[in-house]
């Protein structure tokens, strides 16, 4: 048996932590065959972003093209897009295809440096989201998502490291009733590509089969695990730990729960 593929359509962080590079560590933490779309090029460690550039439309869509012509991909995540024209290239590519989709809509690095174009709002919302099953944003991503005109009908899981309190609540909204996901809350620096983790990891177990909710719920432990599991490198926002984290730990798996 070969094991299941999984793409990732997403920019490169130079330092490992995020991005192309911590999509394809959670791919292969979770037994799945990892493939990728690069769609900008950034300079970048764990104290902050020093460039960031979009790839050519051409470039992305031939990438796309490439994987989806030879393997048999059976989960989808998008991250980091740059800008609206690589946005429609990207939804253009998969739409039609039917593949699980799960969009990061990343706007910030974990420093605040700005990953997203002022005119890409609207090709995400219009383009882009009305291919996903599940989209990932935070709490800042979802209010700035919102004022551009966001549904809130949309299959949303809003991550809740942002808010206060000693407990960070996850919510998934994509059925008739509201899933939460609740961790207490690891004060730690090194955070660095969570959100990319937490969109991958969903992503490997939709392409192992998992339900939606399953899924979700197997990913949220994962990057409890690797913010445990993290090296300690770097003199900034540090990278997880995405190999240690593959397995799950002694402890009690809380189950996702109706909000």
């Amino acid at each position: 048996m070969t094991a299941p593929v999984a793409l990732t359509i997403a920019g490169s962080d130079s330092g490992g932590g995020a991005g192309i590079q911590a999509d394809l560590k959670t791919f292969e933490a979770h037994g799945v065959y990892g493939t990728s779309v690069l769609t900008l090029v950034t300079a970048q460690n764990t104290c902050g972003v020093r460039g960031a550039w979009p790839l050519p439309p051409g470039q992305v869509a031939a990438q796309l093209e490439a994987v989806l012509d030879d393997f048999p991909v059976a989960a989808v995540k998008t991250g980091a897009l740059g800008n609206a024209d690589l946005m429609r290239v990207v939804a253009a590519g998969l739409r039609g295809r039917g593949l699980p989709l799960v969009v990061d809509p990343v706007m910030l690095a974990k420093g605040g440096d700005p990953l997203l174009a002022p005119d890409a709002l609207e090709a995400l919302l219009e383009e882009l989201f009305p291919l996903a099953t599940l989209i990932t944003p935070n709490v800042p991503e979802w209010t700035a998502l919102q004022a551009a005109g966001a549904s809130e009908a949309l299959p949303l899981l809003l991550k809740g490291g942002h808010a206060p309190g000693e407990t960070v609540v996850d919510t998934l909204r994509a059925g008739p009733h509201p899933l939460t996901l609740t961790a207490p809350r690891q004060y730690t620096r090194h955070t660095h590509g969570t959100g990319c983790t937490l969109s991958a990891a969903i992503a490997a177990h939709l392409a192992r089969g998992l339900t939606l909710p399953a899924a979700v719920g197997e990913a949220h432990l994962y990057v409890q695990r690797a913010l445990r599991a993290a090296p300690g490198l770097g003199a900034g926002h540090g990278p997880l730990g995405h190999r240690e984290a593959g397995q799950p730990s002694a402890a009690v798996r809380p189950a996702p729960h109706p909000a």
